[in-house]
């Protein structure tokens, strides 16, 4: 790849990286006392790609030690937003069910970023953000496939 390839993909993925932390700062900054972005990333990603995950799958989404997804899950069960079941394959590991709490939870926290995302508007208008999603997203699902073909 030419070094103006590599430059140009590295600015992009830093502008990524940049969104990244900013958002992650008008959530954190929304959310109750004692609640984490990784908390509610983890309840994001239960309604958005399905519960009954167990905690090794969650802890390869989100690329964490097993041990740190252990933890945020004992505060999301100590909350009620999840709940933990034995795992019905081979009755060992757990699955991981978001409650109705959790649920409401999660639309609660999406909502209250409404102020936010207002101001962005202003600046950012919704036509905007509907011709740039779908590039993400396809970005998003090529570097999801080359991650899982590494052996991720």
């Amino acid at each position: 790849m030419a070094e103006d390839t590599t430059a140009l993909y590295f600015r992009l993925l830093n502008e990524v990286g940049i969104l990244e932390q900013l958002s992650r700062a008008l959530l954190q900054a929304r959310l109750p006392a004692g609640m984490l972005v990784s908390h509610f990333g983890v309840l994001n990603h239960l309604v958005r790609v399905a519960d009954g995950r167990t905690p090794l799958e969650l802890a390869r989404a989100f690329q964490v030690a097993k041990t740190t997804m252990t933890h945020t899950l004992a505060g999301l069960e100590k909350a009620g937003l999840v709940a933990m079941k034995p795992n019905a394959r081979d009755g060992r590991s757990k699955r991981v069910w978001i409650t109705d709490e959790g649920r409401a939870f999660r639309d609660r926290s999406i909502a209250s970023l409404t102020p936010d995302v207002q101001r962005i508007a202003r600046e950012f208008p919704s036509d905007r953000v509907e011709r740039l999603l779908p590039e993400l997203e396809g970005l998003r699902q090529i570097m999801d496939r080359q991650r899982s073909a590494d052996g991720d």
